[in-house]
């Protein structure tokens, strides 16, 4: 029997001897040469085929000689392509390490700046070497690999609830925000290329047009910029959103202006219907983005909800169908950003609901990972593209356009600010104002743009792309690196670090539905109206065809608590089981697995409530409900017997219902006598004439013991007549009735639902 060591040897290691002979003479056979070259046989090259062409025509010349076998060859060219992109990666990887392990460095400048320089410093050794510096920065390479992936990871994670309160904001920012730059910078950048005419420059061959669709390129906010900025200088959550959403939804317009100048830039004349045209297009471009991520959202949704049997491949349909949006959108012209923002923000709570949490971890940290290697490449590149690019420098036209970006950036948000404000229930100050202007950031997008232009159209391209470059050097490094000081010289809010709890989870479910409900009093259809029949419409029809199982209909609250009880778990776990929580955490009843167990402190005796037994509870229920039932008719009169001329007499009844009062100024009498008592009482003659009372009216006895002092102390009142010892006639009879109707009349505070209609008014 074989022992279990010898089974898993190698079959060329064998013990018996024809095996070792074997191996012998397949050794020797190789060392003869014997055979074709591997490179030859593997490589699809030409020149090693070449190669083996030669050597078989000489063997054929000289039957005798025969060429050693290459025991090391190298073939750069078969993976120089795969190599230098890894070299690359590897190269972001390595200085964004570095940049964090010096954390002086990382406080003074962005990480940004220092990429850029990083990028200037590798081309610069390339072009020292005396080698061609390799087109990094190409179009194709930006906007179908790099950039989608820092767009996805951005739609996958946006905020969905401060992007919808603030969209307004966002759009007029956005559409309005971005015509005015582009329309203020290229007109008066026409105007100051026609300066001078006697002198005639280079930048009198600028028509309208050219300097209407660099105004486009350069007015665009870039998102790429300002999440690098922004996320390291952690502003509030209104001004990232209102900055970050800009640069997001500003794609539409910068895409149209871009194709409209463009396509008439040759002819030289736009018509009104040209302009109403292009209006058009910006829906459709706009819209047409939307609507094409959202259904590829709804796809991968759709798809999510039955993957629980191959849950290794949950995270891929999240990635390819927000790539196939993103090149779809393309494909026609439309918006490839906002159709992954669509994409990403549809997808994820149907996506989330249907996945495993490991695939949740998976897609999470994967679209970190990518986002961040390619924002990295995106500056690396765009340093690298500086040194290699052919420049046209114009001090005139440089200098002019940072001013009129600046100023057109100025103008805009403080104008676009005084509208919004008006509709604003949180008003922007004047230091959200100055951040957002200072925050409008210029990237690789607009290189980009630039680098599309065709030279033979337009002459000044490479002026164009040197006035790009240097906007986008003074924005990243000049307000990159001074608006984190400037956010803490005028004491900006910033953003907290705080995480949600189940409370307040509650509040803002109540919150919402308490101004739905005030909406719909009032009769007016906001935005709290149309978001509670959204999301009724999206529980009703939407939850049950994209989430698989009873997670369809669980409530929101439910979702939320089970996800902060699998946070906490997962913190539990990485901590060693004895971490201390937060009080906001929800209950750890569910971890009782995970967490060590202890026993329940044990309740003091006094504090412990008796055990009664059901004829005392019902004593105690009668009792409660003979003295409660008539709560609403108590009134404190105890002060009219203290000072009867007190003046909050007269907002009491003159003739208050004495009867119906005394229900609840009595007091249990005291018990029965014994018979022995009794009889002694009946002996003396006591009490003889009366019965013994179930019980004692507190009126009647404190007004019997008070009645000698009240009779001195009173004034005029109105109280009803004393009848007279003698006999009674038969006018004293009428005129007693006459006072009593008039005091009916003076005392009477109306019909009420708890008076008896036989009851007498007067005692």
């Amino acid at each position: 029997m074989p022992s279990r060591t010898g089974s898993h040897r190698p079959a060329s290691f064998g013990s018996s001897l024809p095996e070792r002979a074997l191996l012998l003479v397949l050794v020797l056979v190789f060392l003869q040469g014997s055979v074709l070259p591997l490179g030859a046989a593997s490589s699809p090259d030409v020149s090693h085929q070449d190669k083996t062409d030669n050597h078989k025509v000489e063997a054929q010349g000289h039957n005798y000689t025969k060429k050693a076998f290459p025991v090391l060859s190298i073939d750069y060219h078969y993976i120089q392509t795969p190599f230098e992109i890894s070299l690359w990666v590897l190269l972001a990887s390595l200085m964004k390490l570095g940049f964090h392990l010096i954390p002086r460095l990382s406080s003074i400048v962005p990480e940004s700046c220092l990429l850029i320089v990083v990028g200037l410093l590798v081309g610069g050794l390339i072009k020292l070497a005396g080698e061609q510096v390799p087109p990094v920065m190409n179009t194709r390479l930006f906007f179908l690999c790099l950039l989608p992936p820092i767009i996805l990871d951005a739609g996958y994670f946006l905020p969905i609830r401060p992007f919808m309160e603030n969209l307004g904001t966002i759009l007029m920012f956005a559409v309005v925000g971005t015509l005015w730059n582009a329309f203020f910078i290229g007109g008066l950048l026409y105007a100051v290329c026609q300066i001078q005419p006697d002198n005639p420059s280079s930048l009198h061959q600028i028509e309208l047009l050219p300097c209407l669709l660099f105004g486009s390129i350069i007015s665009a906010v870039d998102p790429v910029a300002v999440l690098a900025v922004f996320e390291e200088i952690h502003i509030n959550e209104l001004l990232h959103i209102l900055v970050f959403g800009e640069s997001l939804l500003n794609d539409a317009v910068t895409v149209v202006l871009y194709h409209l100048f463009e396509e008439y830039s040759g002819i030289g004349t736009v018509s009104v219907l040209d302009g109403f045209l292009g209006v058009i297009s910006f829906l459709v471009v706009a819209l047409g983005g939307v609507l094409v991520g959202a259904i590829y959202g709804i796809l991968a949704a759709f798809t999510s909800r039955f993957t629980s049997h191959t849950r290794v491949i949950e995270p891929l349909f999240v990635f390819v169908y927000s790539y196939m949006a993103y090149l779809s959108a393309e494909m026609f012209h439309l918006s490839g950003i906002m159709a992954l923002i669509a994409c990403g923000a549809v997808m994820r709570p149907y996506v989330e609901a249907n996945i495993s949490h490991k695939s949740h971890t998976t897609i999470k940290y994967f679209l970190k990972m990518w986002s961040s290697v390619s924002e990295t490449l995106i500056f690396i590149f765009l340093g690298v593209a500086t040194v290699d690019g052919p420049h046209n420098w114009n001090w005139t036209f440089v200098t002019v356009t940072v001013i009129l970006c600046l100023v057109a950036r100025v103008i805009g948000v403080v104008g676009l600010t005084y509208v919004i404000n008006k509709f604003r229930i949180v008003k922007l100050t004047t230091k959200d104002q100055f951040i957002v202007a200072y925050g409008g950031l210029r990237g690789a997008i607009a290189f980009s743009l630039g680098f599309l232009l065709d030279p033979a159209h337009f002459a000044m391209r490479e002026m164009f792309l040197t006035a790009i470059i240097t906007v986008i050097f003074f924005t990243v490094f000049v307000q990159g690196m001074t608006i984190k000081p400037l956010v803490e010289l005028l004491a900006v809010k910033k953003k907290q670090e705080a995480k949600r709890s189940i409370n307040e989870e509650i509040h803002t479910q109540f919150l919402d539905h308490l101004l739905t409900g005030i909406e719909d009093i009032c009769g007016h259809y906001g935005h709290h109206h149309w978001k509670d029949k959204l999301n009724r419409f999206n529980k009703k029809y939407v939850k049950k065809c994209l989430i698989a199982g009873e997670r369809s209909k669980e409530p929101q609250l439910i979702a939320f608590y089970h996800k902060m009880e699998m946070k906490q778990a997962i913190e539990l776990v990485e901590s060693g089981g004895g971490v201390k929580l937060p009080a906001a955490m929800p209950s750890t009843v569910s971890m009782q697995n995970i967490q060590p167990k202890k026993p329940p402190p044990a309740l003091p005796p006094e504090r412990a409530l008796p055990q009664l037994s059901k004829g005392r509870e019902e004593e105690i229920r009668k009792i409660l409900r003979s003295n409660l039932q008539r709560t609403r008719q108590r009134v404190d009169i105890s002060y009219l017997c203290d000072r009867p001329n007190d003046a909050r007499v007269q907002h009491v009844p003159v003739c208050f219902q004495i009867t119906e009062m005394n229900n609840y100024l009595t007091v249990p009498s005291a018990p029965p006598d014994s018979p022995t008592i009794t009889r002694a009482r009946l002996a003396s003659g006591k009490h003889t004439h009366l019965p013994s009372p179930d019980s004692v009216n507190l009126m009647d006895e404190f007004r019997n013991a008070r009645q000698p002092e009240q009779d001195e102390d009173r004034g005029l009142m109105m109280k009803p007549p004393s009848e007279a010892k003698g006999p009674k006639r038969p006018e004293d009879a009428e005129g007693a009735k006459d006072q009593q109707r008039l005091m009916r009349c003076l005392s009477d505070p109306g019909p009420s639902a708890d008076e008896d209609e036989d009851e007498p008014f007067l005692p």
